[in-house]
This record gives structure tokens, sequence and C-alpha cells, in this order.
């Protein structure tokens, strides 16, 4: 049984960066590790020994890591900003790969643009996100009909977006990260935002 310290993801996992997971575990792919729920991007200030949810995060993350390996091959979530795409990719560092294939969904772009975005060593395809959720947006972008899911449990369903996106190789249009940031719009602020 695959076990997280063997995963890239066992150093964010110790660093208590893996938040709120929907799965985490190991899959019915050998040696493969999943992990669905958020990664904490930049952490909230400790006062005393309180726990304080963090100030950015990556949220809907779904990622498929394999033992033994040091990089994440497959990587999506959402973002309020896409200029937490520095964020990330300083806190993964070099867990991300030149081949790996990474989906940054950032809440601030303009709906009608989808961009390719190189930076911290890897290539991220970049897209807003309307109303639905990662999981939604994936599938579509990917040709997945859910119903070819439907029998799938959690797990199931990550190793098959996973394979997924080892197969998709569609371009965006090319930017910096600098000319990104030039044209995303405010931080959407969520509604019913608890205080």
């Amino acid at each position: 049984m695959t076990t997280i310290n063997e995963t890239p993801l066992g150093t964010l996992d110790a660093e208590g960066r893996l938040m709120s997971p929907v799965f985490k575990g190991a899959t019915a792919k050998a040696g493969h590790f999943g992990f669905r729920g958020a990664i904490a991007l930049k952490f909230a200030q400790q006062y005393s020994d309180e726990a304080r949810p963090p100030e950015i995060k990556l949220d809907q993350v779904m990622t498929l890591v394999k033992a033994g390996e040091p990089t994440i091959p497959f990587l999506t979530g959402v973002a309020l900003s896409l200029e937490h795409l520095k964020l990330l990719c300083e806190v993964l560092g070099d867990k991300l790969s030149p081949t790996g294939k990474y989906f940054f969904f950032a809440g601030n772009l303009d709906i009608s643009k989808r961009y390719q975005i190189a930076y911290g060593g890897a290539t991220f395809w970049v897209l807003p996100l309307e109303e639905a959720t990662v999981y939604n947006e994936i599938l579509e972008l990917f040709g997945i009909e859910r119903n070819d899911l439907k029998k799938l449990d959690t797990a199931g369903k990550l190793v098959a977006v996973a394979e997924a996106a080892a197969e998709f190789n569609d371009k965006f249009p090319e930017i910096s990260f600098e000319e990104g940031l030039k044209i995303m719009g405010p931080i959407k602020v969520p509604e019913n935002r608890p205080v």
C-alpha cells in the first residue's frame, strides 16, 4: 500500500499544507497516491495555539502522484487570483516538472480567456472558473462523460481525470506571468463569506 511519505506530497503533508481532504490515500492504480482537498499557500499568523485558516490557499485541488517520483505529474485547483500562481510555485518548488500537466483556475480571469503561462520551471494551463466546480470544468476540458465515471469511487474518478490530463495537449495563447497580472481583474469576494 502506497503511503504519502513515499510521494512528493509527503513534505506538504508534514508542513500541514494539505487541508480539508475529500480524499487522501492510495488508489487502485498501483503505486499511486491521490489527494482532493485544498493546499495552504500562505499561512495566517498564529497566536498561541489557536488554529487559523490559511490566508491564501488553492481550493478544489485534485492531484495524483506516484511513489518514488520526485515531481507531481498532475495538479489542478482554483485560487482567488492569478497572482497566487507565484505562491503555488514557491510552495511546490522542485516538485513541479517541465512535463507536468498543471491546470490553474483563477477567480479573477475574464471568463472568455484561457492562457498558457510558463512559470517556476513548469507550464500552466490557466483558465477562468465561472459558476461551476473545478471537477466539472476539468471533465468538460478533457471531454470526459460524467456517466463514464458514475460507477467509480472518488479515488477511481481521480485516476481517470489524471490519466485524461496526461493525454491533454491543447494549446492556449502563451503569455508571461507578468502579462497575466496586467490583464487580470479584481479579486471577486466570494458570497456568504464568513467574517
